[in-house]
């Protein structure tokens, strides 16, 4: 991968994680480039924590490239990714339900040699169109779009839900205000996930792996845990018995029916539900090259206490 310069679409928490790993890989690998895509008032920002960041991307070598992916156009966004060989999605639905196939088209459209669109979650082909959570049929669009092609090299990282989201107080399984936690659907339902800084390292090692990965899904897990195990975990972790309620999946319907926008009680749904959220660990990228990554009970020790 000499010569070869590769573009980060947003600088979040995600973005950030890929673009520290990729420049200590980069560094292996004389001529490559990274070049992150960021807002113009990103860029051009005086607020502390935005200079922060841009001072820590300066010092990785990273470039900037300023562009508003919400109101460029397919055009625009295809002019400004034709000098890149790979493009990486890292902007999740922040600039509106149909970015993440506006920007499939645009890479597509600027002969990009090889793309990794956001698909850093769940497994959108087992849970299938029509779902609670209706962002899940964009992400399915993407992929056909993608699989009908074969001009550009795709990549997909399926990673699970991010370990800090089944946190979330929003979220409601980890409620610690109330001592309590929610299994969705039930208790021996299980979900896959990956700490943010592991879901950086494996997309670079992923990126850079020989032979080279082309046109398939590869599978990541930092755990995978029943909502049992769960529990189980947060209750040695903390010391103490936590309460446990189950949310069935006709009471979490109930509730979506009340409140039809609501993307946590979506998400919730489709989790509840069970169908592509979580998988085996021995299929994973990480357990297949031995590569050490963050369990539940270990970033449950680093942040719950």
């Amino acid at each position: 991968m000499n010569n070869t310069p590769i573009l980060v679409l947003g600088a979040g928490e995600l973005g950030m994680a890929i673009l520290r790993n990729l420049a200590k890989r980069a560094a292996l690998f004389p001529g490559t480039t990274l070049t992150v895509l960021l807002r113009p008032s990103t860029i051009n920002s005086h607020d502390p924590s935005k200079l922060r960041k841009l001072d820590e991307l300066q010092s990785l070598g990273v470039r900037f490239l300023p562009s508003d992916l919400a109101t460029d156009s397919i055009c625009d966004l295809s002019r400004l990714f034709k000098d890149f060989h790979t493009v990486i999605g890292c902007t999740g639905f922040v600039a509106g339900r149909d970015i993440q196939l506006k920007l499939a088209r645009a890479v597509l459209d600027a002969s990009v040699k090889r793309y990794f669109p956001w698909q850093f979650g769940v497994d959108y082909d087992i849970i299938g169109k029509g779902n609670s959570q209706d962002l899940f049929d964009v992400q399915l669009d993407v992929r056909n779009l993608l699989r009908s092609q074969e001009r550009l090299e795709w990549v997909i990282v399926s990673t699970g839900m991010f370990v800090s989201f089944l946190f979330e107080p929003s979220f409601g399984v980890v409620d610690l205000t109330q001592n309590m936690i929610h299994a969705l659907g039930s208790w021996d339902n299980a979900v896959t996930v990956t700490t943010s800084e592991d879901i950086g390292a494996l997309t670079a090692e992923i990126i850079f792996a020989e032979p080279r990965i082309v046109n398939r899904i590869v599978y990541t897990a930092g755990d995978t845990v029943t909502y049992a195990q769960l529990a189980d975990i947060v209750d040695s972790v903390l010391g103490r018995k936590m309460q446990r309620v189950e949310w069935s999946v006709p009471m979490l319907k109930d509730e979506l029916a009340k409140d039809p926008g609501n993307l946590i009680k979506k998400y919730r749904v489709v989790f509840a539900e069970g169908k592509g959220v979580s998988w085996e660990i021995d299929k994973t990228f990480n357990a297949q090259h031995g590569i050490e990554v963050c369990s539940v009970k270990r970033w449950a020790q680093k942040n719950l206490k």
